[in-house]
């Protein structure tokens, strides 16, 4: 399988169903009231992190998902049947972004999670809502809200408990496979690690994952060579194991480049618990490099382990270090922020209106001599208008006055005649031609 660790997508929840217009007509009861319904409310789009998944690649070829449309309100106070959620499953350690604007939106780590991507839209609410004492047969009824979309950023973060690092061909493949069960393809030549290994080491009842990623080379925080692609697969380990080949001749300055790229990509990486392996003792020349390591690693005080993955010398005595330094280092905290993007705003609410606020409206004049006006409260309502009903411009008319638009507009120039538009309804400018009464 391919291995992908970042895909672009666009995700669309489901409309909601439109509230019914309907009154109640049974025998002997000619004047029995409105029973309009409510719409249903519109499907979700939910991302759910799942085990058992370690690649983003099923999104290569699709990249759009639409959840249901809700069903829509009817007589006798009959709801709309709710869309249908639509759940995505994507491998632990998913981060999620917003395209347009780059934040962080959930960081699924743990199996189970889940983050509603795109809020299905409201439904509409049938005409037994609008019924008062002074509004008895209220002849109109509202549009469901249309879902959210999204144009998100999926990157998947390897989640492990140790990483291998090292410079392409230092052997990390081959030590991973000489402590763990994985058995990763292994050649003799650079950059035999173009994507990202597991294994397992099972000790006792513990299970350790190891992830053996793709070689790093000199500036690969400025995403030269795989560069970011190698680096943001090792922010979530608990720890580092740096592997220098010990035939190299400048085998002690790579541990130094290593060193230097994490402190440049920062995350925290250079403050990572990690242990320096000498790797390919079995080699000629390889005994100097080795005692030059040791040295090192003791002015860096750390411990130093020489090994060879192809004869084994080495690989028990490393093995018993790595236990001991994941059961001491804890894992790195995620980025959990789940954002909260449900509100949505009621424009009847049946509480004191004129102590309520709204910001005021925008107007702006447009090339051909139209006008727009821009308040996100007042687009919303205006989209919930059902102009099908018979008394949806009256209800126009009160929305207009409540936010004081004819004004705002003659402020601006607008004259009787001109094009105005709402979101996407237009109408002529007739002011005063509507009564606004309540």
């Amino acid at each position: 399988m391919k291995f992908t660790d970042l895909v672009r997508i666009s995700v669309k929840a489901g409309r909601g169903g439109n509230g019914a217009l309907s009154f109640r007509r049974e025998k002997f009861i000619p004047k029995g009231g409105p029973d309009g319904g409510d719409g249903g409310k519109g499907g979700d789009v939910i991302l759910k992190a799942v085990g058992g998944i370690v690649t983003l690649a099923d999104f290569e070829y699709n990249k759009r998902f639409q959840a249901g449309h809700a069903g829509h309100g009817s007589g006798a106070m009959r709801y709309g049947a709710k869309g249908e959620d639509l759940v995505i499953e994507v491998p632990c350690g998913t981060l999620i972004k917003d395209e347009n604007s780059g934040k962080i939106l959930a960081d699924l780590v743990e199996p189970g999670q889940e983050f509603i991507a795109a809020h299905g839209g409201r439904g509409g609410r049938g005409n037994s809502h609008f019924a008062s004492s002074t509004r008895r047969a209220p002849r109109f009824a509202e549009k469901g809200d249309a879902g959210e979309e999204r144009n998100l950023i999926l990157e998947l973060k390897l989640i492990a408990d140790i990483g291998l690092v090292g410079f392409p061909n230092a052997g990390k493949s081959s030590i991973l496979a000489a402590i763990s069960g994985a058995k990763p393809k292994i050649a003799g030549y650079p950059f035999t690690t173009l994507s990202p290994n597991l294994g397992v080491l099972a000790v006792d009842d513990e299970q350790i994952v190891i992830a053996d990623v793709p070689g790093l080379i000199e500036g690969a925080h400025e995403d030269k060579g795989l560069g970011l692609q190698f680096l943001r697969h090792i922010e979530r380990t608990r720890a580092l194991l740096h592997v220098i080949d010990l035939s190299e001749p400048d085998a002690l300055n790579n541990l130094e480049v290593i060193k230097a790229e994490f402190r440049a990509y920062g995350a925290d990486l250079d403050a990572r618990p990690y242990i320096i392996v000498g790797n390919k003792i079995d080699l000629a020349n390889a005994c100097d490099n080795a005692e030059l390591l040791k040295a090192e690693a003791a002015r860096l005080n750390t411990e130093c382990f020489i090994v060879s993955a192809l004869t084994g010398e080495g690989i028990n005595d490393l093995i018993k270090a790595i236990v001991k330094l994941v059961r001491s280092a804890p894992r790195p905290a995620g980025v959990t922020s789940l954002e909260d993007n449900s509100g949505i705003i009621e424009l009847e609410a049946k509480d004191n209106r004129n102590k309520r606020r709204f910001k005021p409206v925008n107007i702006a004049k447009l090339y051909d001599g139209s006008f727009k006006v821009e308040h996100e409260e007042l687009e919303k309502a205006v989209m919930r208008i059902n102009f099908d009903h018979d008394d949806a411009l009256m209800r126009f008319a009160r929305l207009l006055k409540r936010f004081n638009v004819e004004e705002a507009l003659e402020a601006a120039g607008a004259r009787e005649g001109d094009l105005i538009l709402i979101g996407e309804e237009e109408f002529e400018f007739e002011p005063d031609r509507v009564s606004a009464e309540s």
